[in-house]
Formats: structure tokens, sequence, C-alpha cells
């Protein structure tokens, strides 16, 4: 490792902008309510797999989660993960740090973002992200120096992928008895459990391939500043954050009626149809999200309140707060703890993902104010930075 190579470390707290952090930790609400559905099991599967609900609160609570949280908040994340890439880049070449060393620690930060999405998707989750994200990551590399045009390009033409696979992934019969997939969520038996969730991981990118473009979209953003300096952009905040969320709605709403049992698609055609634009349009939600939060954060950088601070804490801890949604979602959800997930509805499980995520807020601002960073970050980092000064 070169003596320019050790000198960068991790940017300080206290420097980070406010809205991306603000961002993410409002996005974990949004993950906590979209991983805590594929817990609940014992009953039929509808459309995406979701269980057929009979309950009207039930239904109604399934529609909103298709609408504005299903396939949403990854690709914000996604956007936020190539932001903080972009960010971590152009911080270190002001340093005076040759390119080839950013280039050799940021390979070996995804290298363990890999490892880490593996290990938590064998023990926990097999719908990890960070796996994905660590593989995104090097694939992000050679984007760098590509001009915006051809990123913003890449990034549409990856929607017509996104819009093929996703409507012929989530055809499924409605009341099936089976799960299509995520098999282990169903399992009683802990072992056979463990050993789906490799298999279940790797399976995990098909449900996500938007991501792909809000990564694209999200290093265009960072060149410009667009969440660092929200003042800046505001009308192109404002015009991204009404369109993408109008688009997310309309293009989820089809879908969601689906799910709650409002309306059944008239054919396996239909329901590709709605599929495609649900997943599609999820990516505009995602970065209309994201617009929506820097508009926020340009109005509170001054005079942040508690709540705000404490949102971002769980921001500036996402990878921890990521990690305890899991923790909690194991011990009391699957068949072989608790087993809650067999008997909650989707109203009962959306309490549940909001609650674990106010409690992983509290800890982050418990943190905070205790001046130390979550303890998954601080590994990462230690890994990353090894040598560094």
């Amino acid at each position: 490792m070169s003596s320019s190579e050790a000198s960068a470390g991790p940017v300080a707290l206290r420097e980070r902008a406010l809205a991306p952090d603000l961002a993410r930790g409002l996005m974990l609400a949004l993950v906590a309510l979209a991983n805590s559905v594929l817990y609940l099991y014992g009953r039929p599967y509808g459309a995406r797999q979701h269980i057929v609900e009979h309950d009207l609160l039930d239904r109604v609570v399934s529609l909103l989660n298709v609408v504005f949280v299903e396939v949403r908040g990854y690709p914000m994340f996604a956007a936020l993960f190539a932001y903080g890439v972009v960010q971590m880049v152009r911080r270190q070449q002001a340093t005076g740090i040759p390119d080839h060393d950013i280039d050799r620690v940021l390979r070996r930060r995804f290298r363990w973002l890999i490892v880490f999405g593996f290990v938590h998707a064998v023990l926990l989750f097999p719908g990890d992200v960070l796996g994905l994200y660590g593989v995104l990551g090097f694939a992000l590399l050679a984007m760098l120096r590509v001009k915006d045009r051809t990123l913003l390009t890449i990034a549409a033409g990856w929607l017509v992928v996104v819009a093929l696979v996703q409507g012929i992934a989530y055809v499924t019969p409605q009341g099936s008895g089976q799960r299509s997939f995520f098999w282990s969520f169903a399992v009683s038996d802990p072992a056979i459990a463990l050993a789906l969730h490799p298999v279940e991981w790797v399976m995990t990118p098909l449900g996500l391939l938007g991501v792909g473009s809000a990564v694209l979209i999200g290093v265009w953003a960072a060149r410009r500043g667009v969440l660092t300096e929200p003042e800046r952009h505001r009308t192109l905040l404002v015009r991204t954050a009404i369109g993408g969320l109008v688009l997310a709605v309309a293009g989820g709403l089809p879908m969601g009626l689906a799910v709650g049992g409002f309306w059944t698609p008239s054919s396996g055609l239909v329901m590709w149809a709605c599929s495609a634009a649900h997943s599609v349009t999820g990516v505009a939600g995602g970065l209309g999200y994201a617009a929506l939060i820097g508009l926020l954060a340009s109005r509170f950088r001054d005079r942040s309140g508690p709540v705000i601070l404490a949102i971002t804490a769980c921001g500036q801890r996402s990878l921890s707060c990521y990690l305890f949604q899991s923790v909690v979602f194991v011990a009391l959800l699957m068949p072989y703890t608790l087993g809650l997930g067999g008997t909650l509805g989707s109203a009962g499980v959306a309490l549940l993902a909001l609650g674990t995520w106010l409690v992983s807020v509290l800890l982050a601002d418990r943190m905070r104010r205790a001046g130390k960073r979550g303890p998954a970050e601080v590994l990462l980092r230690r890994l990353t930075y090894r040598n560094s000064r």
C-alpha cells in the first residue's frame, strides 16, 4: 500500500452532508416495510407472492405497501450508494491521492461488502442487497469516467431489461399454496432454511434489477452535487419529486389493486404488463423520494431539530440499522423462532416494521450523542482503510 493510499481515511461525521444521510435514514423505513412482508407465511400466496388477505385493513395496507414502498426503497438506496461512492472519490482526489490508489481502496471496500452480504444472507436474510451493491460497486468504478449522456442512455436502456425480466418473474397464479421463491421463510426446520439461503441470495438480484439504472443516475446526480447542495438544484428536485412519485403511483396502482384483492388481472399478459410497469416506475419513485428528502434537507440544513438529527444519525449508521432489522425480524417472525409471520397480517407486520425502524433510529441517535459510529460501519471502515492514518 502506498503512503498516499494510507492517508485516505473516512470522512468525519460532522463533515457529512445532511441530505444523503437523512435520505438513508428515512429510506430504511421503506426497506423495513418491504422486507417484513416476505416473512408472512402459512396462507395462500397471490400476486407478487403477497399472502392473500381477507381483512379490509390488511388489504388496504397491502395496496399501499405495493404502491408506495415495494421496489421503491431499494432504487433510492442504490442511487444514494452511487452518490456516496462519487463523493468518496472526489474527496480523496482533492487531497492529491492517485486514482489507482483510490480504486484499490474502493475495490477492497466492495469486496468486503460482498462478504458482509453473504454472511448476512446465510445467517439472517437471504434477500440481502449488500452483496448486490458490492458487485454493482465494481461496475460503478468502470462508469465513473463515462460521459453523462452515455450514463443516462444506458440507464434508460436498462429499464427495458427491467420491464421484460420483472414482468416474467412476477407472473404468479392467484391463490397459490406454494411460494415461488424465498422458500426458507415458510420452513420450520432452521437447518433446511439456512441451507436454502445461499440459493435464494443468488436469485435476489432478479427481483431488484431496477437498481442498475438508479446507480447510474446516482452517479450523474453526484457529479452535480444535487443532494450535497440542494438549494442550487431546487427546480430539478421539485420536478423529480413530483414526476417520480406521480409515475410511481400510476405504475404501481394496478399491481397494488391486484395484491389487495380489489381487482383481478384478466390474463397472464395483463399481469405481466402490471408487473413490468410496477418495477420500472419503482425506479422513478425511488428517485422521487430522494429528491423530496433533498428538498426537506435544504429546509432544515441550519436548524435541524431532534427528530431530523435522530433520523440522520440512523442514515449515518445505515449498515448497522439495516442488519438490526434482520435480527429483529428473524427473532420474531420466522417459523423456527416466535413464528409471528404465520399469524400477523399485512397491517400488523407493517406496524412491527415501523416499530423496528423507530427503535433503530433511537439507538442510532444514542450513538450519535455518545460520539460513536455504528458497529458494522466501524468494522467495514477498518477493513477498507486498514493501515490508514
